[in-house]
């Protein structure tokens, strides 16, 4: 098995799919898992990003590409270098998220509704056209190359789908970038759950 030692200054970027997640930010903090389209799932990928037990991990940055509802697709970025007012609890990230939904959108850009959190029109195409110049895209899927066997690259970007696949559309366009395609494992697991083993693993292997 070949171990690739990684770096401790690089980037870490997560791309989340959320398929129903609302984008209009008129949903309540308590129905996160109904109203708001399974936003719950977005929720606890962004804790799983973050949250170390007395620290940020400040060389992580995590795409939400919300698609579902009249107003999608946007995009919400939590930067972890910059990112504060960040809790654990789901329902003060769902706040965070929310308000930045509820910004207006100069069209073309990106908006910063609160000091690490950014909000844009961009679709799950144009993140992975961005992201494909900044790193190694990785798409973790149940039939990949086992991560174990998988030397990490410098600057990866993984893309991970919420409770549902990537459609074929969307599939299409990350395979059109030659991404590596990894396993975590013999189960399917949550996507949040993917992230700490990611995270692990990178850590791991920076030790």
């Amino acid at each position: 098995m070949t171990v690739c030692r990684i770096s401790s200054d690089q980037m870490r970027y997560f791309v989340v799919v959320g398929h129903k997640a609302v984008t209009t930010g008129d949903f309540k903090l308590d129905d996160i898992s109904g109203g708001a389209g399974r936003l719950d799932i977005l929720v606890r990928c962004v804790n799983s990003a973050f949250f170390l037990s007395h620290d940020i991990r400040k060389d992580t940055q995590l795409y939400l590409v919300l698609q579902g509802g009249c107003d999608a697709p946007k995009t919400v970025r939590f930067s972890g270098d910059e990112v504060r007012y960040l809790n654990p609890d789901e329902r003060s990230t769902s706040s965070l998220i929310r308000n930045a939904l509820l910004k207006k959108i100069p069209e073309g850009e990106e908006m910063r509704s609160s000091p690490g959190v950014y909000v844009s029109r961009m679709s799950f195409s144009d993140v992975m056209s961005h992201l494909s110049e900044k790193g190694r895209i990785v798409y973790l899927k149940e039939d990949g190359t086992d991560i174990r066997s998988y030397a990490l690259p410098q600057d990866p970007v993984f893309v991970i789908s919420d409770s549902t696949d990537l459609t074929s559309e969307e599939e299409s366009t990350l395979l059109s970038l030659s991404p590596d395609t990894i396993s975590l494992g013999p189960h399917s697991l949550h996507a949040d759950h993917c992230m700490v083993i990611v995270h692990n693993e990178m850590d791991r292997n920076a030790s």
